[in-house]
Formats: C-alpha cells, sequence, structure tokens
C-alpha cells in the first residue's frame, strides 16, 4: 500500500533540508489532542494519520461553543470543515470567523462550511464520480462531494438519473468515465446504485437517502435493498454523505498515487 501522501511530504521536506527533524516531528504527531476548555478534544493528527480530515458535526451543538471548537481547529490544522449546519449556527460561526480574520465558505446545499486560514486544498489527481437518483438527493451528494474536494479530489456529478428514467443515466456515466470510484444516492427503493454497478468497472459506493414515505420510507427501503444488491457494491448508512465521500476520496487518492 503506497504511503500516506501527506507523510511523503514531510519526509522529502526534511530529507531537502527544507525543515528540521523539530518540525518534522511536530508535524507528523498523528495522536496529538487540541483541547477545547472542557468541551471538547479536537484529533488533529486524523488526517495525517488516517487520510480524512476530521470533520466538526454540528447537529447538537450549541451555537458557541460550535464555534469555538471549529475556530480552535482552523488554527491549528488550517482548515476545518463543519457538518449539518443550520441557518443560526452559521450565522454565529461566520460571525467569529470572520472576526478572527478566518476565511469561510458557506456549501448551502450541503449544509457545510469550511474554514481556512489560508491553507489551500492540494490536489491527489484522484478523481471521484458522484451519481443521484432524483433532485431530493442532492443534498446528500453535495455533502459528499464537498468532503471529497477538502480532501483533493475533482469531483464530477451528475443528479437526477435514477431508474424511472433509465435512459438518462448512460451519457451520466460516460461523462464521469475518468472517475476512479462512483457514489451512488439513491432514496425510496434505492434501486440505482445496484444498476451502475452492474454496468462499469469501478467500485461503487451506495447512499441510501431519507427520501420515500409509508412502508419501509426514510431510506429503510433503500438500504434493504442496496445491501441485497446483485451487483458488487459497497453501503454506507442512511444519508452518510461525509463517509460516502471520505470513503470514496481514499479509494481515489490511493489509485492516483500509484
Amino acid at each position: 500500500m503506497p504511503a500516506n501522501r501527506k507523510l511523503h511530504e514531510v519526509l522529502e521536506r526534511l530529507r531537502s533540508g527544507m525543515i528540521t527533524a523539530e518540525e518534522a516531528e511536530r508535524e507528523i504527531d498523528g495522536l496529538r489532542i487540541e483541547a477545547v476548555g472542557d468541551i471538547a478534544n479536537l484529533d488533529v493528527g486524523r488526517s495525517l494519520r488516517c487520510g480524512i480530515p476530521e470533520v466538526v458535526l454540528a447537529e447538537g451543538k450549541e451555537a458557541g461553543q460550535l464555534a469555538d471548537i471549529a475556530l480552535a481547529h482552523v488554527r491549528t490544522s488550517g482548515r476545518c470543515l463543519v457538518s449539518r449546519l443550520s441557518r443560526a449556527q452559521y450565522a454565529v460561526l461566520a460571525d467569529r470567523a470572520t472576526d478572527a480574520g478566518v476565511e469561510v465558505t458557506c456549501h448551502e446545499r450541503a449544509r457545510m462550511a469550511g474554514l481556512s486560514t489560508g491553507a489551500p486544498v492540494e490536489p491527489t489527481g484522484g478523481v471521484v464520480a458522484i451519481i443521484t437518483a432524483g433532485t431530493s438527493d442532492i443534498r446528500v451528494a453535495e455533502e459528499a462531494r464537498v468532503v471529497a474536494e477538502e480532501m483533493g479530489c475533482r469531483v464530477c456529478m451528475a443528479y437526477d438519473v435514477g431508474a424511472a428514467g433509465i435512459h438518462r443515466l448512460f451519457p451520466a456515466i460516460k461523462k464521469c468515465l475518468d472517475a476512479h470510484v462512483f457514489i451512488v444516492a439513491a432514496g425510496r427503493e434505492g434501486t440505482l446504485p445496484a444498476v451502475v454497478a452492474g454496468i462499469i468497472d469501478r467500485p461503487v459506493i451506495g447512499v441510501p437517502v431519507s427520501t420515500g414515505y409509508g412502508y419501509m420510507g426514510q431510506g429503510r427501503a433503500a438500504l434493504a435493498s442496496m445491501l441485497q444488491s446483485c451487483s458488487v457494491l459497497a453501503v454506507v448508512n442512511i444519508d452518510a454523505g461525509f463517509t460516502a465521500g471520505a470513503f470514496a476520496a481514499r479509494i481515489a487518492n490511493m489509485v492516483a498515487i500509484r
């Protein structure tokens, strides 16, 4: 398995004399924890250790506490994502970040925000395709997109190409054939991921979405359908856009390194 890209870059800079051994040690300290008062312990080494950035979940957090956590993280790591934001939480976070001189990017459809001290995302060469069955699935797909892009991938999107009008699918797949991995989000009966996995030679990650109603509604039928797929695919939890995006980006980045 290829080495972690970030670790490789740190060691190259150490070898070339661009940084000292002490600076390299600080950068590769993947077990480092930063406390935010008595409310949070930030895993600031996760990106280096696992290749996946720590994303701050906004659900259940008071707006002021959320801002404290996110700003502490961005000051330590240079970048930070916040997921499942409410409008009220975003308003407080944006005000606090602006006052602190931190750049804020709103990803409204994904219900996410990106914070940065100016540190850019370095492209990895990984390519992720994201397809949705319906327009209602876009909110989850967008969460996956933001995470994959934060991990350095280029993302190709094709939305509202579900099985009810299957002829829409083939042009969508054609424009994304350079992708290393496909994420397919679908609600209701969740057919689309199995269809896609049956016609392409790339890994497919199915994301059940909590659309649909009545018996087995709210994503349960979609989840069951994907788990029972005859086609070979991996399946994440209902509405788990972050998990799908991070998993897909890891696959794509490993392929790109080769």
